[in-house]
């Protein structure tokens, strides 16, 4: 192998890449642009990822990854940038994924966000839910959201990461950083810690089972305000996702508890631009009325949609008024909004298109 892990990362930098995959078999492959490009070398071996990998964990993290067969860490290089690494095996070989992650915390007009994020930086207390597939720029968000409140508001904020991604200075606020296997041993012990520790705003990096789920709620329910991440595609599915997790004896005292704090959700999807120059964001943005409060509790999330579409004038937008919006705007292809949509054929009446050929 002629190339060291600081010259694969140095060539993601350099072509924008957002991602590098180390696999036994092949030459490293770049992510750029939602794209996998391969480097113009030899397949790496073995032995070679292994070479490029293990000089980059601690003792902690080898014994880890050895008991476990799977890690997740971050690490940062000098003049390249920091990277989320996650180091797993497959046919009996170690490979690893390295997400980028810019120095530099993208502010709201970078990301290109809608404007109701504005609203959501200034409450004082609430849950708000940053949601979508991996890799469509939740942490992201939710760095841009913390780095607003730092920048803005004198609070005390505590986040619980798996692992730290961005890092954050203190600014007008406080703000301290924690991670998963590093800091404290799991979400759900780091969230009954963190409310004896004075916040005002707290992260959870990703909600993954009943336990982190219930802690988060109630960590809202005493005041504070709490950010968090699903993997989910639309606000009603959030809802559900959320309420689902409990058994069922519980689900109806989950949507109470959920109506009372729920204040947003965010939804996100990254869209290739026409131009090909990278992607764009396109969010649904559900803000929390009464008549959502009141739907949350009726268990009538299905009916969410339609007052998120009737309700542009408080900030909201459905995903395909998202994907209307940015195709108007010569951001992206016809072709392109429809494979993005998660209802097509309504998104075509909305173009005043009858199918996908572009026939009207």
């Amino acid at each position: 192998m002629n190339y060291s892990l600081q010259d694969l990362l140095n060539i993601c930098k350099k072509k924008n890449a957002s991602d590098l995959h180390l696999t036994a078999g092949l030459p490293p492959v770049f992510r750029i642009k939602k794209r996998l490009v391969p480097l113009k070398s030899e397949p790496l071996t073995s032995e070679e990822v292994e070479e490029l990998i293990y000089p980059i964990m601690n003792d902690e993290q080898k014994e880890k990854f050895k008991e476990e067969w799977e890690i997740d860490f971050s690490f940062g290089v000098s003049n390249v940038g920091r990277f989320r690494v996650n180091v797993f095996r497959q046919r009996q070989t170690v490979a690893a994924a390295f997400r980028v992650i810019p120095w530099e915390i993208p502010t709201f007009e970078q990301l290109g966000l809608p404007k109701a994020i504005n609203k959501v930086v200034e409450l004082e207390k609430g849950f708000v839910l940053v949601t979508g597939a991996t890799g469509t720029g939740k942490s992201t968000t939710l760095a841009s959201v913390i780095d607003k409140i730092n920048s803005t508001r004198s609070v005390h904020i505590i986040t619980i990461e798996d692992p730290i991604e961005y890092l954050h200075k203190h600014k007008k606020s406080i703000v301290v950083q924690r991670e998963l296997g590093s800091d404290t041993r799991s979400f759900p012990k780091a969230l009954r810690s963190v409310l004896r520790e004075d916040p005002d705003v707290i992260l959870v990096g990703e909600m993954r089972d009943l336990e982190t789920i219930s802690s988060a709620i109630t960590a809202a329910e005493t005041g504070h305000l709490v950010f968090a991440t699903l993997h989910t595609n639309s606000a009603a599915q959030s809802i559900d996702r959320i309420v689902d997790v409990f058994p069922p004896y519980q689900q109806q005292q989950i949507r109470i508890q959920l109506s009372n704090v729920l204040s947003a959700i965010f939804t996100q999807q990254l869209v290739e631009r026409r131009d090909g120059s990278g992607l764009v964001l396109a969010a649904e943005v559900l803000i929390v009325t009464p008549a959502v409060r009141n739907l949350i509790r009726e268990n009538k999330s299905y009916q969410i949609n339609t007052i998120i579409q009737t309700s542009k004038d408080l900030g909201m937008q459905t995903m395909n008024q998202a994907l209307k919006d940015l195709y108007e705007h010569n951001l992206i292809s016809f072709e392109t909004a429809i494979r993005y949509s998660y209802d097509p054929s309504e998104l075509l009446k909305m173009l005043g298109r009858e199918d996908i050929s572009g026939s009207i």
